[in-house]
């Protein structure tokens, strides 16, 4: 089992998410900014690694999750945002500077109201395996 992959993947989902059209123009971040007024963003955020090695080679599966958080006025642009998401990670595989993306994959989604309803975060969870 390793750990090594998890700035790789990290920098990969970040390059993928911040050159997509969709996303022009939205912030991709790995912590909340600072500020008062959110706006809408992508934040990358916590993961889970669990070992997957055996008896032809080490690996990992990655959990990580992608958020959309947004303070736009109903759910649709947190929708809208978290599909270009979902679509970015999904339809072409990421190249990675470590290890070697086996897979990769949806998990679920979670869509949520903060602030007394005024902000809007929807949380996306995906799962990576990668071999070494």
């Amino acid at each position: 089992m390793s750990y090594q992959a998890a700035a790789a993947l990290q920098a990969a989902i970040y390059a993928r998410l911040s050159s997509t059209p969709a996303l022009a123009g939205i912030s991709i971040v790995d912590a909340v900014p600072a500020g008062t007024s959110l706006g809408s963003f992508v934040l990358i955020g916590p993961e889970q690694v669990l070992d997957q090695s055996d008896k032809t080679g080490a690996g990992a599966e990655h959990r990580f999750e992608v958020s959309v958080i947004s303070d736009a006025a109903g759910f649709m642009t947190a929708k809208d945002l978290a599909a270009a998401v979902s679509e970015a990670l999904l339809t072409l595989p990421l190249v990675l500077s470590v290890g070697h993306l086996v897979s990769i994959g949806f998990q679920r989604a979670t869509a949520r109201r903060l602030d007394q309803g005024a902000v809007r975060r929807i949380d996306l969870l995906f799962r990576a395996r990668i071999a070494f």
